[in-house]
């Protein structure tokens, strides 16, 4: 039986150029640059969903998030990876394509660096996320959000693709 640490990765360049490959669980603890996609799922009320990672999660056990998503496996497109992930997480099959919105590269400084595209999609089905992945959540009207931001402990590559979202819907409404 194969684990997520097992999952095959594509390892990239600071330039998202593919340079190799590599088990999940050794990018991770060699801090090699990898791929991942962050999809904003909104419900037909404009909600934005939000969750708390379970305890087991590999990276940032039990953090708030207001993305779904993961890492893009190994031969897979940003595009196949957010469909993929955002129908695992959220429990639903039959999603529209997320639509692309921008890619950034994401480095704590401590080692932890991925490419990572952002995306947004419209979820107007029954969620039933993953036991595994998600210990709670709900369909948060974006306000919420925001007034959450200082009080909850959010995966710090979620917030800054939030706020890298933020800067993005400010441009492009100039």
């Amino acid at each position: 039986m194969t684990t997520p640490a097992d999952e095959i990765l594509d390892i990239v360049d600071e330039n998202d150029r593919v340079i190799g490959r590599s088990p999940r669980g050794e990018a991770y603890a060699q801090g090699l640059r990898h791929r991942c996609a962050f999809i904003l799922a909104r419900d037909a009320d404009d909600r934005l969903f939000v969750h708390r990672r379970t305890p087991t999660k590999l990276v940032f056990p039990s953090l708030y998030d207001m993305f779904v998503g993961g890492v893009v496996g190994a031969g897979e497109s940003y595009d196949e990876a957010a469909l993929r992930e955002a129908e695992e997480e959220l429990g639903v099959t039959g999603l529209p394509a997320p639509r692309f919105l921008f890619k950034f590269l994401y480095d704590n400084g401590t080692g932890q660096s991925w490419w990572s595209a952002v995306y947004e999609v419209r979820c107007e089905l029954p969620v039933r996320p993953q036991a595994e992945e998600v210990a709670w959540y709900d369909f948060l009207p974006e306000a919420e959000v925001e007034r959450r931001l200082g009080e909850w402990e959010w995966v710090p590559d979620g917030l800054a693709a939030y706020e890298r979202l933020k800067e993005h819907r400010a441009a492009t409404a100039e």
